[in-house]
């Protein structure tokens, strides 16, 4: 797909529609030439710490819905970091007008741990235009749910959210 192709899967409130996040959720990055490194370092080290918990819990034979919502975080995890640390080396850069390819002759588009995570669902649910009595915001259009994510995205918000639902099933004392 080429930058910011749209697919309509239903109507209008649920499109594939890809799109490259250089940082982190809603697109927020850590600026200069180092940022992108430190949150790459940093995601990697939260990945592991996150993986000596889960060995910790399966030890302690823990719940397996905390087991599952632990694991579903490592694995929205590893696959944005996947993305963070090796697409730059092996795709060319995605424009509007171009198609990234795979393996480019002269290398791909950045340096390892500068890659962009693919971000692909977008659900934009409603659409609309804040009252023009509205200081500051009259008459600027809105949309619910702006996020575009992908997979592991997800993966990581039922994994957190199951957490915070089933907390007293699961923490025990």
């Amino acid at each position: 797909m080429h930058m910011y192709e749209e697919i309509h899967v239903f109507g209008n409130w649920f499109l594939i529609k890809f799109i490259e996040n250089d940082g982190m959720a809603f697109g927020f990055d850590l600026p200069g030439n180092y940022g992108k490194l430190i949150l790459s370092i940093f995601r990697i080290a939260a990945l592991i710490g996150i993986a000596f918990y889960l060995k910790h819990l399966i030890k302690l034979n823990s719940p397996k819905g905390l087991i599952i919502s632990i694991s579903l975080i490592f694995a929205g995890a590893m696959g944005n970091i996947i993305d963070s640390v090796i697409y730059a080396n092996i795709f060319s850069a995605s424009t509007p007008y171009e198609v990234a390819t795979m393996f480019p002759e002269g290398g791909g588009y950045g340096t390892f741990m500068h890659g962009h995570v693919v971000d692909m669902f977008y659900f934009p649910m409603l659409r609309g235009y804040y009252p023009e009595w509205i200081p500051w915001k009259g008459g600027d259009s809105f949309e619910f749910f702006r996020p575009i994510f992908n997979i592991a995205d997800s993966s990581i918000t039922v994994g957190v959210m199951s957490i915070l639902i089933f907390q007293k099933k699961f923490f025990i004392e």
